[in-house]
């Protein structure tokens, strides 16, 4: 199964994956790892797409063997999440697609800013690139996970549940879902 989780930074992508991966044996394919260093090693400001077109190999290579995927990236593009499709699709993989949203801006912001580098070489958005980020609107089916409502402990717990259910339909995208906090 290949896992995407896509969403603007900030939205705590990499703290669900990591509860996701300690929870599910996994390959964890984190775009802003590749991307740093493939920027260390050649000194290039921008990588380009050089970043997502190795962890779409990376992932091939991987469910090619059985093992479950999860891929964390901003996933910003239509392009890109085609691209997350056709890896499964070609790899006869389920595929659990997932947006990470924070609708609260308060709360992205303070992540934003109050992020330090876990990676030697990342340097991290700022507030203002963040809100500039190119990032379309999403036009297919998806979880949709706001942190702003629920931990990354309690995502993981959602993702794990999802993608039981994308098994059992023989690999099909899970359809949008909002999750809430319990009242």
């Amino acid at each position: 199964m290949l896992i995407v989780l896509g969403g603007l930074p900030g939205t705590g992508k990499t703290a669900m994956a990591r509860e996701l991966v300690a929870r599910l044996p996994s390959a964890y394919l984190r775009i802003d790892t590749i991307e740093a260093a493939l920027m260390n090693m050649s000194a290039l400001g921008d990588v380009g797409p050089a970043g997502y077109v190795l962890a779409y190999e990376l992932a091939k290579s991987n469910l090619a063997l059985g093992m479950t995927v999860v891929a964390d990236c901003v996933n910003p593009l239509s392009v890109t999440r085609e691209a997350w499709r056709a890896v499964a699709a070609g790899a006869s993989s389920g595929l659990l697609e997932i947006e990470v949203v924070c609708s609260d801006p308060v709360e992205h912001r303070r992540r934003v800013e109050s992020r330090e580098a876990d990676i030697p070489g990342l340097t991290l958005p700022t507030w203002e690139a963040v809100l500039r980020h190119e990032y379309e609107a999403w036009t297919t089916g998806r979880l949709v996970i706001d942190s702003a409502l629920v931990s990354a402990s309690e995502a993981a717990a959602l993702i794990l549940e999802s993608s039981a259910h994308v098994a059992g339909s023989n690999g099909a995208v899970l359809a949008h879902a909002s999750p809430h906090r319990p009242s």
